[in-house]
């Protein structure tokens, strides 16, 4: 049975680049460092949830600009943190965007050094009817937008 969310592992340009935003900027503290000489994992934070980030000179890696829908790393703040973040992201010349109002949940968006799309987000005061499925009808959503993409291909 799954526990939760150990670590994603994102490739980086420089680490230390990636360390100033995620540390500096973000407030995320570094938590470990390992310098892999073959595959190897393992780290543990308070939550037991970590992002990772590898440098890899000798390997070669094609860093694409993605777009915010296609792969994003979203951090749950308290509400008043995504104006000040947002602020502060415009501030420092940092590709920032929002608020966007999801209806559950208030997001803002940056772009790292590497591209890749940091959302913070915060939960609306309906978060937990929103999500929860008996409510939310996510199953019946999701069969209506599989039968229309059905019904496209054969009309």
């Amino acid at each position: 049975m799954i526990k939760g969310l150990h670590h994603n592992a994102y490739r980086c340009r420089d680490s230390e680049e990636t360390r100033r935003f995620y540390e500096d900027f973000l407030g995320l503290p570094l938590s470990h460092t390992l310098e892999i000489k073959e595959t190897m994992s393992g780290r543990k934070t308070d939550d037991g949830s970590c992002l990772a980030f590898f440098e890899a000179p000798d390997m070669p890696f094609e860093f694409k600009r993605q777009h915010d829908y296609d792969l994003h790393i979203a951090l749950e703040v308290e509400r008043h943190v995504i104006d000040e973040m947002l602020a502060k992201g415009k501030a420092k010349g940092i590709e920032t965007r929002g608020v966007s109002d999801h209806g559950f949940i208030h997001s803002i968006y940056f772009r790292d050094p590497n591209g890749y799309v940091i959302e913070l987000t915060a939960k609306a005061p309906d978060h937990e009817r929103a999500m929860d499925p008996t409510q939310n009808r996510a199953r019946e959503k999701l069969d209506r937008w599989q039968a229309a993409k059905k019904a496209a291909v054969r009309g």
